[in-house]
């Protein structure tokens, strides 16, 4: 009797164990040379702490000042806030890995789904909100007398909740196909949990995974792409007709700031896309995948804070206002 207990017993421990192996994943990870991992943390570091300071001061900044509250600097906000949520969900986490070695950077699998969900969320909401601030500068410069009432507090508010609303449906469909798969495989070939990623480990056949996957790519990228592209056509076709040299500027310093924000994330997805495309360039995916989530956010702070006359001009007034106050 106490050799069928202790068998009962061995077995349980067993599946316990079994379970526990199915829910915990090795993380590829990146490949750095010993003398250089301290540097990486260090800058990657830096740069987190000034994703976080400069991003989250914007917000304050342009909520704090009632000169700033224009549908513009309300609607910038979403970017803000989402370059912070995508660099928290990244960032952290491997500068973790960092000090570990390559057989310990474990992450559980619910943690591994919820870190995809949230890579993809950002990076859907980052194409949404550009276009619906490409939408504001083309009532903006294209119905300036109509603006006041098309870009209500009401409309801003709508637009933000449809930005995300719409990523986060996407992407939640996207998720749930990939979780509803069993896995064969235990490990995550990229220095960060994704979709791709999560079907990859498992044997069973991924043709509905592929065949969203890409419609979803192609729908995201395609509405992105077209809508921008036809408002930036419109926006051009006022400025030459117009003769208004005070509209031109100010048409062509927002919307370059715009403009180059998309590009840059409309580039360095392309980049990515190309480079899953040559299995033997994937240490130089897996960098430039990482180099997307940390530089993004850093450079949408500097180019809009810096670029942006009023949001400028208010840095500038606070930095004079706190060294005259050291003087005193």
């Amino acid at each position: 009797m106490s050799g069928l207990v202790w068998r009962a017993g061995h077995v349980e421990e067993d599946m316990r164990n079994q379970t526990l192996r199915e829910d915990v994943l090795l993380i590829e990870g990146i490949k750095i040379s010993p003398q250089f991992l301290f540097p990486t943390f260090i800058l990657l570091l830096l740069v987190y702490i000034f994703i976080m300071v400069s991003n989250l001061g914007l917000v304050i900044l342009i909520f704090s000042s009632r000169s700033l509250h224009q549908p513009m600097y309300l609607l910038f906000c979403n970017m803000s806030i989402n370059d912070v949520f995508g660099a928290t969900i990244i960032i952290p986490r491997f500068l973790r890995d960092l000090l570990l070695s390559d057989s310990e950077r474990y992450i559980h699998y619910i943690s591994c789904v919820t870190q995809a969900f949230c890579v993809h969320l950002y990076a859907g909401a980052s194409h949404t909100v550009l276009m619906i601030m490409a939408f504001d500068r083309y009532v903006a410069i294209c119905s300036p007398l109509r603006y006041s009432t098309i870009m209500t507090n009401r409309m801003v508010v709508n637009l933000s909740v449809a930005a995300w609303g719409t990523a986060l449906v996407c992407v939640s469909i996207l998720l749930g196909l990939s979780i509803r798969l069993s896995r064969c495989r235990s490990v995550i070939f990229n220095p960060f949990c994704d979709n791709a990623s999560l079907f990859k480990l498992s044997c069973e056949s991924l043709l509905i995974n592929q065949v969203y996957g890409l419609g979803y790519t192609v729908v995201l990228l395609g509405s992105s792409i077209g809508s921008v592209t036809l408002t930036y056509l419109k926006i051009a076709a006022v400025c030459l007709s117009s003769k208004n040299k005070v509209l031109n500027s100010k048409a062509l310093q927002t919307c370059a700031t715009h403009l180059t924000v998309y590009v840059l994330l409309l580039g360095s997805g392309f980049l990515i896309v190309l480079l899953h495309r040559f299995p033997q360039l994937s240490d130089h995916r897996k960098v430039v995948a990482i180099q997307r989530e940390v530089v993004l956010p850093a450079l949408n702070a500097v180019i809009y804070g810096l670029q942006i006359k009023e949001i400028r001009q208010r840095i500038i007034s606070m930095f004079h206002c706190s060294k005259m106050i050291q003087m005193k």
